[in-house]
């Protein structure tokens, strides 16, 4: 069993920037490929970034690709998610996921998931 906490969430203005946290704690989050997914209102869960489990590889939607960041430290089973030039259609929920072999883009390939940190961008 993995338990996934995300937090950093909150309102920025437009180009401003946030980093997300996702905790794991439980099994270690080192044999897990890590997600971020959003979701906006009215829409589906759509996968945002992601890094493998050695943390040789990272995906991106094409949405956030040069603005977004992700990252892992292992020793600390955090994953971080840097969003920089953030635009209001980022704004979403933001949730993470713990794959038990490597990163996918579909969500239902995930085991585990947080409860998720609201993202409010302004215009």
């Amino acid at each position: 069993q993995v338990q996934l906490v995300e937090s950093g969430g909150g309102l920025v203005q437009a180009g401003g920037s946030l980093r997300l946290a996702c905790a794991a704690s439980g099994r270690t989050a080192i044999d897990y490929g890590m997600g971020w997914f959003r979701q906006a209102p009215g829409k589906g869960r759509e996968f945002v970034a992601g890094v493998s489990p050695s943390a040789v590889t990272t995906s991106y939607a094409d949405s956030v690709k040069g603005r977004f960041a992700v990252s892992r430290d292992n020793a600390k089973n955090t994953v971080l998610l840097q969003m920089n030039s953030l635009k209001p259609e980022d704004t979403a929920i933001y949730y993470c996921a713990a794959s038990v072999f490597t990163v996918y883009r579909d969500p239902r390939r995930y085991d585990y998931w947080g409860q998720g940190t609201q993202v409010t961008v302004s215009s």
